[in-house]
């Protein structure tokens, strides 16, 4: 009797072994999903910018300076600083590169330079200084490309590049010219006139990245604006010399540094899930 109990146990352990081994088999593992994809771009932004404006022509002539038989002539002058004051939109494509068009009002700048003449024959009496005043404001629209070169520490150096236009509009521009002795002097200035020209700029500055979606950058810019022209020019007595009073000999230029904001507002939408995948 006691070898028959031995018997049924052991075959009862047998089929529960058996039964336990085939539930294994045809158990249907738990569904995973695969992580989505990681974007590596950071879709559209909006941006805005303030900078000191600093213009390097300073080249300003006078149409009416004497003629060639001026012996020697010294010619300088410089610009007061100013403030640009732009708004964007562009895209990130990737870590890498992203792209924006930009519009900025430049504000008006002055101009304080003065000429010296020295007449033939030689003498204190043929000695004839001009002091030149005057201004211009720009309005610029750019599109720009930039390469992000890595980043470290939130920190993300960039270089750029754009081309676009500029507006560049002359205003208040006089000229006081006096002999030194016994010639008395004449005061004639030019009236307001504008410019469209191409424009192009270069970039170099860091990003530093607050949160995902908002970033701060300094740079600095390179800008030509082409350059400008002035209105009709009259003598101080009203009467009109015929011609055009001023112009510069070079594009305006000018060395900015700038202070700008992007806020990421409008990323892709994220990937759909994965299909949903089983083991076996």
């Amino acid at each position: 009797m006691r070898s028959v109990n031995i018997f049924l146990a052991a075959g009862a352990v047998s089929l529960l072994s058996s039964a336990a081994f085939a539930a294994d088999l045809g158990a249907a593992p738990a569904p995973y999903y695969a992580p989505p994809p990681v974007q590596d771009f950071g879709g559209w932004y909006l941006r805005g910018d303030i900078g000191m404006t600093n213009t390097s022509n300073n080249t300003l002539i006078s149409n009416l300076d004497p003629s060639p038989a001026v012996a020697s002539t010294q010619r300088f002058g410089s610009f007061s600083g100013g403030t640009s004051y732009g708004v964007g939109v562009g895209y990130e494509f990737n870590n890498w590169f992203r792209a924006d068009i930009t519009g900025e009002y430049r504000s008006k700048v002055t101009f304080n330079g003065n000429n010296f003449y020295q007449y033939f024959p030689v003498g204190p009496g043929n000695i004839l200084g001009d002091t030149y005043t005057g201004g211009y404001s720009s309005w610029v629209g750019l599109a720009n490309i930039y390469a992000d070169l890595g980043t470290w520490w939130c920190l993300t150096p960039f270089v750029g590049a754009g081309v676009g236009g500029a507006y560049n509009y002359t205003s208040g521009m006089a000229d006081s010219a006096t002999f030194s002795v016994g010639r008395g002097g004449s005061l004639y200035q030019a009236d307001g006139a504008g410019k469209f020209n191409f424009a192009w700029a270069a970039y170099a500055g860091v990003a530093y990245k607050v949160t995902s979606n908002f970033t701060v950058e300094l740079a600095y810019r390179y800008l030509d604006m082409g350059n400008a022209a002035f209105g009709q020019g009259h003598f101080f007595d009203g009467t009109n010399p015929g011609l055009s009073t001023f112009h510069f000999n070079n594009d305006l230029t000018s060395q900015d540094l700038k202070i700008g904001l992007r806020w990421t507002c409008c990323d892709l939408p994220p990937a759909s899930p994965p299909p949903l995948i089983r083991k076996g």
